[in-house]
């Protein structure tokens, strides 16, 4: 029951994780908006990968997590 437990924390903490990068995307944007940076593009793919690891990791748990 306590691996079930800390399995739903760890998942609760990725979507966490996942709102505080489209923080990040929104931050970006406005500094490119308000020319702080020329190009965010190379950040945004960073940005877009991450995302993808974090959605995929979120849906292996909760796999894992429904068959148990």
């Amino acid at each position: 029951m306590e691996k079930l437990k800390s399995y739903r924390e760890f998942i609760q903490f990725l979507y966490v994780s996942n709102g505080s990068l489209s923080e990040l995307e929104t931050q970006l944007e406005i500094a490119f908006r308000l020319g702080y940076i020329t190009d965010p593009e190379p950040c945004d793919n960073r940005i877009k990968h991450v995302r993808k690891m974090l959605v995929n990791l979120i849906r292996v748990l909760n796999q894992k997590l429904n068959s148990t």
